[in-house]
């Protein structure tokens, strides 16, 4: 060997030594985001994934393409190369990723992209959430959690999520600036679990008192969900002073013009600051500064005036000032404030909101300063009815799901045509988004990706195409059998006609020989019987998809389904029984019904995703000490049954079919009804024993168990074993059921 090649060896072994033998690539800072998001939901293919972040203020936009034997994601943003990656996964890998059922089985080749693929947004924004998700789902969410989801919300397209967690830090933050103190404030916040009306002015202090460590932990928490939304390329909603004050606002400020008002009695007064007030632009202002020096701003402020609460007058010139007060607060603060409106008002207060009302409220604001939320556009379009809200900003909601209830329930049609419709309609005005409003999520993944698939396009979807890619997508295959069920799904769970949101099932409800209860509505869209033609195709296709996780979830949810309809039947068998004095039927009835909660129970906890046990240990799991641990749980365990006291009227509005509460909590109340019975035949009294039944929930609201957090037993060998003991039964007793007479 020639000395100048020992010299050249000997220099690239030094070089090794010093620098390594391989250069890393540098990650742009623009990319790292993205880059990031890959890593975390793809990690063993992240490498195979090329990143370009091209920021500009033009729409949204992606590409995907293939080059040099991987695969290039391109977008002007995080959100938008995020929804790249999931093009890719859904329309080439036939992959999906949704709460309730993965697939990501991608093949050790990726497909390559035969030609360069483009999309841009005709939406400025994807908003995404509702004050009520964060506590109907959201409670007792940790950051783990929570990085799941804003990665979810990147994939899909979201680029506008509502923000409210950690506002309490915020309040206790402002009133202690005005020298208030920990006791002035204790009956003002709330428990945990219901933030959500606290934030919007409904109630003051039920499920309290909170903790500091509380306010401190979730300050903490907002701050890394807004820090990873704004990487991402989101612009979060922040709430804005609406003019709510605790009750000793008065000690502080004797001469403030304070309005009482209360939603419905059950919670007691809650205090409203007249806007009119010098005060009410002073704290508003100071509300501002505070959270935006604790967790910075976006511009984008959520306001809800009256929710579910009627304004003292119907002046339009009233409602003119108020709504310029407000408006004015935010500008005192931010500038370029730009105010976010819930539209929920005008649909559920529309005897009170009238033309001249909305039209007075909305026209004090400029209308490139304010963006209306048409919170339940799929059940009823307000914008169809306000000439598009009097031409300010709006966007397009789906709804969708009440109180987080499990039920399978959607206008699936509806979704599939109608915001591509709006965006159509020439009278429309300024439609500038869509958006997912529900109260509760982890539930029907149909229904959110196929209202997200319209984030980068303009055209209506055609459901029987989208759906054939959608069984691909979820099953890992797809079969004449698969879409003829789903098909079935579509004329009956999903048909949208008759009902607002999804029945409950009777199991659910307080116990009584009617046909419902009123937050336990049982009313069905479709004929009970025409379900069962999809649960006959989803046992078949057992063998040939036991290994999808959704196909698993969706068979449990069908199966669950078709048993908590059957309940119905069962029940007014023993109800006739009782009203003909036939003992020996009500005990045959009764020992069905019972035995079918118990099949239940089984049957839902195969999944994860119907667990009474991780929804109570998240909450105990924020507690610092005994005393903070058995409040949330309390918390966790009254918002699902009672939702307040043992007299309130909103009980069963949250109602969950979850295994463990139907063991728990919903079968034990059923056996105390049905030993009533038995021991006042013909004489029994359904308000003596609700005054009863009242005082043993409260008692449970306020125990203290343990329930498992894992799944336990094989999903489909449940659901097989539950259909063959229960299909051949159902057609009978439901045919013979005599029809309710429903007063809702």
């Amino acid at each position: 060997m020639n000395q100048f090649l020992k010299l050249t060896i000997g220099l690239g072994c030094l070089l090794v030594v010093l620098f390594g033998c391989k250069t890393e690539k540098k990650i742009n800072s623009a990319d790292k985001p993205a880059t990031d998001l890959i890593q975390r939901i793809l990690p063993k293919y992240a490498d195979r994934f090329i990143v370009e972040t091209i920021p500009s203020d033009s729409v949204d936009w992606f590409e995907v393409e293939s080059q040099g034997g991987k695969i290039v994601l391109r977008g002007n943003n995080g959100v938008s190369v995020a929804s790249a990656l999931y093009y890719y996964l859904t329309e080439y890998c036939h992959c999906q990723i949704t709460w309730n059922g993965t697939n990501l089985d991608l093949p050790e080749k990726l497909p390559a992209v035969p030609e360069k693929v483009h999309k841009d947004s005709p939406y400025e924004y994807r908003y995404y959430l509702n004050y009520c998700t964060f506590n109907y789902s959201m409670s007792w969410w940790d950051w783990d959690r929570w990085e799941k989801e804003i990665d979810w919300m990147a994939l899909h397209g979201i680029n506008m999520p509502l923000a409210i967690t950690g506002e309490e830090y915020v309040w206790d933050q402002v009133y202690k600036s005005y020298g208030f103190t920990d006791a002035d404030l204790e009956s003002f916040f709330s428990g945990p679990a219901y933030f959500s009306w606290f934030w919007m002015g409904n109630l003051d202090g039920w499920g309290g008192p909170l903790p500091q460590s509380w306010k401190e932990s979730h300050r903490d928490l907002q701050q890394k969900i807004l820090a990873r939304e704004r990487e991402l390329g989101m612009k979060p909603v922040l709430p804005a002073f609406t003019g709510h004050v605790p009750a000793s606002f008065k000690k502080f400020f004797p001469g403030a013009n304070l309005k009482q008002t209360n939603w419905g009695n059950d919670f007691g007064d809650t205090y409203i600051l007249d806007a009119n007030d010098p005060l009410f632009a002073e704290i508003g202002r100071k509300f501002l500064e505070v959270q935006s020096e604790v967790y910075g701003t976006d511009h984008l402020y959520s306001a809800d005036t009256f929710n579910e609460n009627q304004p003292p007058s119907d002046d339009p010139q009233y409602l003119s000032e108020l709504g310029s007060k407000v408006f004015e607060g935010m500008k005192a603060a931010d500038p370029k404030a730009v105010w976010v409106m819930q539209g929920w008002l005008f649909y559920s207060h529309r005897d009170f909101w009238k033309a001249p009302q909305i039209q007075g409220l909305l026209g004090a604001v400029p209308n490139d300063r304010m963006i209306i939320l048409d919170l339940a556009a799929e059940i009823e379009p307000v914008w169809k009815r306000t000439e598009a809200f009097y031409g300010k900003q709006w966007i397009w909601n789906m709804l969708h799901n009440f109180g987080g209830n499990i039920s399978l329930f959607g206008r699936i049609e509806t979704v599939a045509t109608q915001p591509a419709a709006a965006l159509a309609d020439p009278t429309s005005g300024q439609l500038k988004g869509i958006g997912l409003t529900m109260e509760g999520i982890e539930q029907n993944p149909v229904l959110y990706e196929l209202m997200t698939s319209h984030t980068w396009r303009n055209t209506p979807i055609d459901l029987n195409e989208w759906l054939e890619s959608y069984i691909r997508n979820r099953y890992g295959k797809t079969s004449p059998e698969l879409e003829q069920a789903w098909q079935v799904l579509v004329r009956t769970v999903y048909n949208g006609q008759a009902i607002r949101d999804g029945a409950e099932s009777i199991i659910a409800a307080r116990p009584t020989f009617d046909g419902f209860r009123r937050w336990a509505r049982t009313k069905l869209n479709y004929a009970p019987e025409d379900l069962l033609p999809a649960w006959d195709l989803f046992v078949k296709a057992i063998p040939e998809c036991e290994k999808s996780d959704g196909f698993v979830y969706d068979l449990v949810d069908l199966t669950r389904q078709v048993l908590a309809n059957y309940a119905l039947p069962v029940q007014q068998e023993f109800a006739e029984a009782y009203q003909t004095n036939d003992k020996a039927a009500f005990d045959r009835y009764t020992a069905e019904y019972l035995d079918l909660i118990d099949d239940l129970d089984r049957l839902l906890a195969t999944r994860k995703d119907f667990l009474l046990g991780p929804w109570l240990a998240g909450a105990r799991s924020w507690g610092q000490t005994p005393e903070e641990k058995a409040l949330y749980e309390q918390n966790a365990r009254d918002l699902i049954t009672l939702w307040g006291d043992a007299g309130n009227r909103l009980h069963e509005y949250s109602c969950r079919q979850w295994s463990g509460l139907l063991s728990d909590f919903y079968k034990p109340r059923w056996e105390q009804f049905i030993g009533a019975v038995r021991s006042d035949w013909g004489r029994f009294d359904q308000a003596q024993f609700d005054n009863q039944i009242k005082q043993w929930e409260w008692q449970w609201v306020t125990s203290r168990k343990d329930f498992p957090v894992e799944p336990s037993g094989d999903a489909t060998i449940v659901a097989a074993e539950l259909y063959k003991k229960y299909r051949d039964r159902i057609v009978p007793l439901t045919k013979q059921m005599k029809p309710i007479q429903y007063d809702y």
